[in-house]
């Protein structure tokens, strides 16, 4: 390890030792012995390019400084079970998950635990020898809120397995691995955003992230005068899930209908053309991807000129996009981009707007950094005000991806 990598691992253990010294005894009480392994995996905040990395577009999210940690320990000794059976246990929901370790396609667990099981499949599907072990899971990546805390959940799951057998993927193949565990055990089809920001997160680093090429440009974040506020509107509407799998499919149909292989080939004027025969559903969903595809490239360009209010313009217009075009904002999320917007420059806000899959969820905002605790307090309470709802909020920088901690 060098110098630098060095700073930068002791630095990370000093800022989320509470987290490190909560998973480690917790493990010494569910197993009786000290983990072998810890690994660690961050949850991501996209900037912009919200719902477009499942059709073929370009996204702009960092790694978050809030990360899932997983205490492990193979076991080798004779009482070892066969088959071989993995343990987790979630101190955040107070679960222990138990499973046989086989090769399938389909999850025989429920809940979080599917996400764990997807992952192991995957090594199991690679060849790969996975042992009996035992394992324990802490998170300070919230739940339910566009933070793509199950991305984390598999990503930190992966690295873990990883040491625990002696078999190291390559980054982006981690990633596809854990997509894949999401598509087939969790039944989420998602795009490939949430797991390469997981793994692929660098510090002071934004990626503009080609979801066509899976090709990752870095954009500098460096400058200390402005920072990304996460505010959680700390509501999640039921219908999210079956929404999102259906928004995916109103765009295949979309570009079916345009007559195009993929919505990189798309143009407005194309767009146009067809609209006689698109739904309006799947007219707002195609004008949203063609823009968006196009805002998240200037908003790259934007941040690698410091251009703070141009960044804002194009979050703003994305909110709008998702709000009317793709449907995908809640009334909650639209009150707090609208407060942001009430402060405006003057009050420290450049722009905002929903991240994630929506109906709830967070907010990502950028702000100039002096003002930060101004602009949490006037959000809060004025949320509070008109929604009966407690908002919570935290700033972060571009935070380092999943490694290990031991092991």
């Amino acid at each position: 390890m060098t110098d630098i990598a060095e700073k930068h691992s002791n630095r990370w253990i000093e800022r989320h030792n509470d987290l490190l010294t909560q998973v480690k005894q917790e493990f010494r009480s569910q197993f009786g012995q000290a983990p072998s392994i810890l690994a660690a995996a961050p949850g991501r905040v996209n900037l912009i390019g919200e719902h477009i990395d499942y059709n073929d577009g370009f996204v702009l999210p960092m790694a978050i400084e809030r990360y899932v940690v997983i205490a492990a320990a193979p076991l080798t000794d004779s009482s070892t079970a066969n088959p071989p059976t993995a343990k987790a246990y979630s101190i955040d929901l107070q679960d222990l998950t138990e499973f046989s370790i086989g090769s399938r396609s389909k999850p025989t667990v429920d809940t979080w635990g599917r996400y764990v099981e997807g992952v192991v499949a995957g090594f199991l599907d690679r060849g790969v020898n996975v042992p009996s072990f035992n394992s324990v899971i802490a998170s300070n990546v919230p739940t339910g809120s566009g933070l793509s805390s199950s991305a984390a959940l598999e990503i930190a799951t992966a690295t873990m397995l990883e040491s625990i057998t002696g078999h190291w993927l390559p980054p982006a193949e981690k990633a596809l691995l854990c997509q894949q565990a999401e598509h087939q055990f969790a039944g989420v089809p998602c795009g490939i955003m949430d797991q390469f920001s997981s793994v692929f997160g660098k510090l002071n680093q934004l990626m503009l992230l080609d979801c066509v090429s899976q090709s990752i440009e870095p954009v500098a974040f460096k400058a200390d005068e402005v920072s990304i506020l996460i505010i959680n509107s700390n509501v999640k509407h039921e219908l999210s899930e079956g929404e999102y799998a259906q928004r995916r499919g109103q765009c295949e149909q979309a570009l079916r209908q345009i007559n195009k292989t993929s919505w990189r080939e798309v143009m407005l004027d194309d767009l146009e053309s067809a609209k006689g025969s698109l739904t309006s559903t799947q007219y707002g969903c195609a004008q949203h991807v063609i823009t968006e595809i196009e805002r998240t490239q200037q908003a790259a360009e934007a941040f690698k000129e410091c251009n703070w209010s141009r960044v804002g313009e194009l979050m703003h217009k994305s909110h709008t996009s998702l709000q009317k075009d793709y449907k995908v904002s809640c009334d909650e999320l639209d009150i707090l981009v609208e407060l942001a917007g009430e402060l405006g420059t003057s009050g420290g806000v450049y722009g905002s707007r929903m991240t994630g899959g929506g109906f709830g969820g967070c907010t990502v905002t950028l702000v100039k950094t002096a003002q930060i605790d101004a602009i949490k307090k006037f959000i809060h309470h004025h949320y509070q005000a008109r929604t009966g709802i407690q908002a919570t909020s935290f700033a972060s920088r571009p935070a380092q991806g999943a490694h290990l901690i031991q092991g």
